[in-house]
Order: C-alpha cells, then structure tokens, then sequence
C-alpha cells in the first residue's frame, strides 16, 4: 500500500513557500490578450499569484466564490453580466474579497458608480506596472483607492471648488493615492488632529460614510452642471 507521506511532504514544502503577505487575485477581463498580459505582469511580483481568470461577470462570480481570492481586478464593460452588476452581487456574497476596477474608460460617472457598487479601488489599464501594484495592495488591506491619473480633473472642477477648500482638495487627493492621516501629516508638516479635522469636514461636506464613499460623492457632483 502506498504511503500518503510524500503527498503531505509536497504540502508541507508548498505551504512553507508561501508567503504570509501574499495577495491572491481573480483577473476578470473579456479580452484573452488583457489577461494574458495582466498575468504576466503581475508574475514579477513575488508576492502575488493570480489564482484564476474569468471573461464575464457571471463567471467571475462563480470563481471568486470557489477560491476566496484577496483581490478581484475587474473590468467594467463586458459582454453579458457586466463588471458593476458582478462587483456588487460578490460584495454581498464574497465580503472578503476586494473588488479593484480596472477599465480603459475614464468617466467620472463611471468611477462613481463602480465606488458605489462596492469596489474598494478605480484604475485604468494604463497605469504603470507599480501604481497597479499599489493598488492591489491597498485594496487587499482594506483601504480605498483610486488612479492618481484620475484625481486633477477631478480635483479642478467648478463645483469641487464651491464645495471644499484648497487644502481640503489637496487632503483628498491625498488620502485617493492611499495615503494614512500619518502620512498626510508628514507630508503637508500638519498634526494628525489637524489632518483628522480636515477629513471629518469633508466626509460632512459631501454626505460620505468613509473616504472611498467620499472620492465617489464628489466624481459625481463634479459632472453636475
């Protein structure tokens, strides 16, 4: 009869291997040759394994449900169930999976709604190979965030300016690049009080519940006219 303990040294060394930082992602694209390119991108980062692909929302369900990854990368605009309907329906049934957008389409309306759904982050496909990786692991920790290439634009608009400050904008701003009350301190040479004063003004300006809520709120009073 044939021993099981090769078969639980093979486990043994595999889990050994693994990394307690590790971040597992689910790729969610239509397009063969997007995942394709976003799986071997992600490759270079030793602390990252991609542990299933999906081309629609419905799939991605599917997966995400079976392998619990840390982070969801979805694309928004896909054939049958799209990338909003699907982010909202694994919030409610994969809570502990992180859904970050991933979209060649920079609408505000856009970003608002996919906030609004429950993404916990917004970035577009072509963000550099170490802002994507910022992302993942600001999403995979619980934090909000959202593509500095999106912030000027929205951090300029007419009714943005009616409604926060200059140094409320720039703490914004701020706190979307995934930045801590401690780092904003640091960087704007503010105490934390200070800055946690700030945040509170605009969570109490825009209506928000949290940050992400609070970059969402404002992305779309932004296209308001």
């Amino acid at each position: 009869m044939r021993s099981p303990l090769p078969d639980f040294r093979l486990w043994a060394i595999e889990s050994a291997d693994l990394s307690t930082n590790e971040i597992t992602c689910l790729i969610v694209d239509d397009h063969e040759v997007v995942r394709e390119g976003l799986r071997l991108s992600l490759s270079r980062a030793p602390h990252i394994r991609v542990i299933g692909e999906a081309g629609d929302g419905e799939s991605a369900i599917a997966l995400a449900e079976r392998r619990r990854p840390n982070v969801v990368i979805m694309d928004v605009r896909m054939p049958g169930m799209d990338g909003l309907e699907a982010t909202k329906i694994l919030t409610e049934r994969v809570p502990e999976s992180a859904v970050l957008i991933f979209t060649a389409y920079s609408e505000r309306s856009l970003l608002s709604r996919g906030l609004e759904s429950g993404a916990k982050g917004y970035i577009l496909k072509e963000a550099p190979h170490q802002t994507l990786l910022r992302a993942i692991e600001k999403v995979a920790g619980g934090e909000g965030y959202v593509d500095p290439a999106l912030m000027p634009a929205f951090l300029t608009g007419k009714d943005k300016d009616d409604m926060l400050t200059g140094r409320e904008r720039e703490i914004l701003q701020l706190l979307a690049d995934g930045m801590s009350n401690a780092d904003v301190a640091s960087k704007l040479f503010i105490s934390q009080e200070t800055v946690k004063s700030h945040v509170r003004h605009i969570l109490a300006k825009l209506e928000a519940d949290t940050r992400t809520h609070a970059v969402a709120i404002a992305l779309r009073e932004a296209i308001i006219d």
